[in-house]
C-alpha cells in the first residue's frame, strides 16, 4: 500500500489525490509537477520485495506495504534528486547495461550500471549514491586525532601543557555494510544471468560538499569512487531468504513483524524522525510519546494491528 497522504508545512494531512487536484492552503508549498513526481515516487507497487526493501527492517517494510501512512513532500526531495541523477545516467549509458531489474526466487533488484565504466576492464558493477558528508566520512573511514604541535601553553589553567591540533586520518573502519550487502546481491543476480562481475564500485555524490561542515568532516571532493568487496553468496542467500520469508508470512497473516533491530532503526533515531510509517508502529509511537513526556498508550501490538495490518484509529 503506497503513501496516501501528504503532510503540509503547517502539519495538517491531506489525501495526495486531493492535494494534486487543488491546494487547500491557498498556495502550494512547491510546484505542482514536483508534487506529482513525489506522489509517483512514493507509489511503489512492486509485488516481490526488492533488495532495498529487505535491507531495512521487516517491520518497516511491512507497515509501508500494508498500512496507510503520510509523507512530508520536503523529506522526499533528496530521493527525487537521486532519481533524476539515475535518469541522466541511463540516457548516457550507450553500450552499458543500465536500470535493469533482475530477480530470483527470493527478491529483485534494479541495477544502476554494468559494463566498462572506468576504461579499465569489463564487468564492473556500478551504483550511484546521492548522500551527505557524514555518511561519506563514515564510508571512507575518515576520523580526527589530536596531534601535538610542539608548542606549550605559557599561561592559564593549561600552562606547561602541550598544545594540540586535530588532523584527519583516512585509515579508519569503513562503514559500508548496507551498500556492500546491496551490491553483492546485485552481483549475485547478474552472475545468475551469466554476467561476470569483476569489480563493484559506488560513485557517491556529496549533496552538501559546498558547506563548511563537509570540509570539517574531511570531505573535499564532490564525488568519490568507493570500492566494495565481495562477501559470501551463502550468507547473502540466508540473510535475504529469512527476511523475505518473514515479510511474506506477516503480509499473509496480518501479524506485525518483530521490532526492527537496533542497527535497522539507527538506535531509535529512525523511529523518532525518519521512518515514514512510524505513526503506525507501536514501538515508534511509544518512543515519540516518551520523548514528548506523555504517558505511553496502554495497548498491545496485536490489538493495534488488525485487518491485514491497518491501524485502528
Amino acid at each position: 500500500m503506497p503513501a496516501t497522504q501528504f503532510i503540509c508545512p503547517n502539519g495538517e494531512k491531506v489525501d495526495i489525490e486531493k492535494c494534486l487536484r487543488k491546494c487547500r492552503q491557498g498556495q502550494r508549498c512547491m510546484f505542482l509537477p514536483t508534487l506529482r513526481a513525489i506522489a509517483k515516487s512514493v507509489d511503489r507497487k512492486i509485488k516481490q520485495p526488492s533488495v532495498t526493501e529487505l535491507l531495512v527492517g521487516v517491520r518497516e517494510t511491512y507497515l509501508k506495504k500494508m498500512t496507510n501512512y503520510a509523507v512530508d513532500p520536503f523529506s522526499v526531495l533528496y530521493s527525487l534528486q537521486g532519481q533524476a541523477v539515475h535518469a541522466i545516467h541511463e540516457k548516457n549509458a550507450e553500450g552499458i547495461l543500465s536500470e535493469v531489474r533482475l530477480e530470483d526466487g527470493i527478491t529483485s533488484g534494479r541495477l544502476d550500471l554494468y559494463g566498462n565504466l572506468l576504461d579499465e576492464e569489463e564487468g564492473i558493477l556500478g551504483d550511484l549514491k546521492i548522500t551527505n558528508s557524514y555518511k561519506l566520512m563514515k564510508a571512507l573511514g575518515i576520523y580526527k586525532v589530536e596531534v601535538e604541535t610542539g608548542e606549550f601553553y605559557k599561561t592559564g589553567a593549561k600552562k606547561g601543557q602541550p598544545k594540540t591540533k586535530k588532523e584527519f586520518r583516512y585509515d579508519g573502519f569503513r562503514d559500508v555494510l548496507d551498500w556492500t550487502i546491496q551490491l553483492n546481491y546485485y552481483r549475485k543476480l547478474l552472475e545468475k544471468e551469466g554476467y561476470p562481475v569483476n569489480r563493484m564500485v559506488i560513485q557517491a555524490i556529496c549533496r552538501d560538499s559546498n558547506l563548511k561542515t563537509a570540509a570539517e568532516r574531511g570531505i573535499t571532493q564532490k564525488s568519490y569512487l568507493i570500492e566494495i568487496n565481495k562477501i559470501s553468496d551463502h550468507w547473502l542467500t540466508k540473510y535475504f531468504a529469512k527476511k523475505s520469508e518473514m515479510l511474506k508470512d506477516a503480509m499473509e497473516t496480518g501479524q506485525l513483524p518483530p521490532i526492527c533491530t537496533p542497527r535497522e532503526r539507527w538506535s531509535d533515531r529512525k523511529c523518532l524522525e525518519y521512518c515514514s510509517a512510524r505513526e503506525n508502529c507501536p514501538y515508534a509511537r511509544r518512543l515519540m510519546n516518551e520523548k514528548a513526556n506523555q504517558k505511553p498508550e496502554n495497548t498491545t501490538e496485536t490489538e493495534e494491528i488488525k485487518n491485514g495490518g491497518v491501524i485502528n484509529e
